[in-house]
């Protein structure tokens, strides 16, 4: 009933949770001094060390799982539709996220770096126990063969925790921007809105106010009040005139602004578009090395 467990760990019956490291030595003397075959040896070992094996994995990947998690939970957080992105911009630009705003570059590429190793491992791991697993040998112990594939199918599981992260991280850092052009691009059009409507009711008492001259001028009598109503007439439209001109020169500017950051956009699509693109490519070539 025990047999399994004793397997595992020889000090079970001591108190030990796992393999203490003095099991392990005693267990190298008595086959080195017995004259132990080395595959009888050698599955002892695998036996004994397969808790501490496991545990140093979990802790690895369970980190990169956790981050993954992160990303998705950050992502969907920031795709909330109550949430508009006027509302973010003015987020992100808390005091907080501007001392952090130093070291987002240097972090951002460190993540990069740390995903990117950890994809190629797990490349490198699945392409081993693929291949090992092609070339299996009848003779060797039923229980190496299971081992063999609870490690192929950790390998598989890693590959894809990591190609997921890091494609996750590369699109969080195109939402984030394209979070910021579009708060811009809706700050510029409300602030063009507002100068639009103060342009209006300007040129309307403009209006009124000539109306007003225009009556006055048919009311008037004498050469001397048709003089004073022509010139205060002429002033207004002078004033008019340059108002007028200002606002056109405003809303040219601002219309190739729009212009500029649409392109900026149109140009942030495509790269994501190239990126997803590249990470299919990448999780279809990972597939076919597993194949």
């Amino acid at each position: 009933m025990v047999g399994r467990g004793l397997l595992s760990n020889p000090a079970m019956f001591a108190g030990y949770n796992k393999t203490p490291l003095e099991c392990v030595w005693d267990w190298v003397d008595l086959a080195t001094n017995q004259g132990t075959p080395f595959t009888c040896f050698h599955q002892h070992l695998i036996y004994m060390l397969e808790r501490t094996v496991l545990l140093e994995m979990t802790l690895q990947w369970t980190a990169v799982a956790l981050f993954l998690y992160v990303e998705i939970g950050v992502l969907l957080i920031l795709c909330l539709p109550f949430v508009s992105a006027t509302r973010w911009q003015s987020i992100f630009q808390l005091r907080i996220w501007n001392k952090m705003a130093r070291f987002w570059n240097k972090f951002f590429l460190a993540m990069i770096i740390i995903l990117i190793v950890l994809f190629l491992d797990a490349v490198r791991e699945v392409r081993k126990y693929s291949g090992a697993g092609n070339g299996k040998d009848a003779n060797l112990h039923p229980n190496m063969f299971d081992n063999l594939h609870m490690k192929l199918f950790r390998a598989q599981r890693n590959l894809y925790i990591s190609g997921f992260s890091l494609f996750l991280w590369l699109v969080l850092r195109r939402v984030i921007t394209l979070i910021n052009q579009l708060a811009m691009a809706s700050s510029t059009t409300a602030s063009l809105q507002t100068k639009a409507e103060s342009d209006n009711q300007t040129a309307k008492k403009y209006m009124e106010d000539n109306e007003l001259l225009k009556q006055t001028l048919m009311d008037g009598k004498g050469n001397k009040a048709t003089a004073e109503g022509n010139e205060l007439l002429k002033k207004e439209m002078e004033k008019l005139r340059g108002e007028l001109k200002g606002s056109g020169e405003a809303l040219i500017k601002s219309q190739s602004e729009m212009e500029a950051m649409k392109k900026q956009s149109d140009g942030l699509t495509k790269e994501y578009d190239r990126l997803l693109k590249e990470h299919q490519n990448l999780q279809e070539c990972g597939d076919k090395k597993v194949d």
